[in-house]
């Protein structure tokens, strides 16, 4: 029972840590969702998948927070949609086929990419 709580805190720790980090940055929550959520005990392909379900809500509701402020361009909204559910539905496909080893390799090349493209970014 004691370890039970324990994981549930340790899980509860990295939903905040996610939300936080979604919320903050306008996504990237998924990011660190993965590395927390297998450090909780979970396999490298169940956590990538738990962090896209988790992700959705709190994504929705930050941007419910966003679009009250203003924080948002509509126009953006349909093709980006299409695009993102394609893009999903293709990445769900070749998770399943995959090595998690490949994935993982994948999943590091995209944040060093990203971090490399934040940092040498002139805004």
């Amino acid at each position: 029972m004691e370890q039970s709580k324990t994981l549930a805190g340790k899980r509860l720790l990295c939903g905040g840590l996610v939300g936080a980090a979604n919320s903050l940055f306008g996504g990237g929550g998924g990011m660190i969702a993965v590395p927390l959520l297998t450090k909780t005990g979970l396999r490298e392909k169940t956590a990538h998948a738990t962090a896209i379900l988790v992700i959705l809500p709190v994504s929705l509701f930050s941007f419910i927070l966003y679009a009250i402020r203003g924080y948002y361009e509509p126009t953006v909204l349909v093709p980006t949609a299409i695009g993102v559910s394609v893009g999903g539905a293709l990445g769900a496909k070749l998770l399943g086929k995959l090595p998690t080893k490949t994935v993982n390799l994948i999943f590091a090349a995209l944040q060093l990419l990203a971090g490399a493209f934040l940092f040498f970014s002139k805004t």
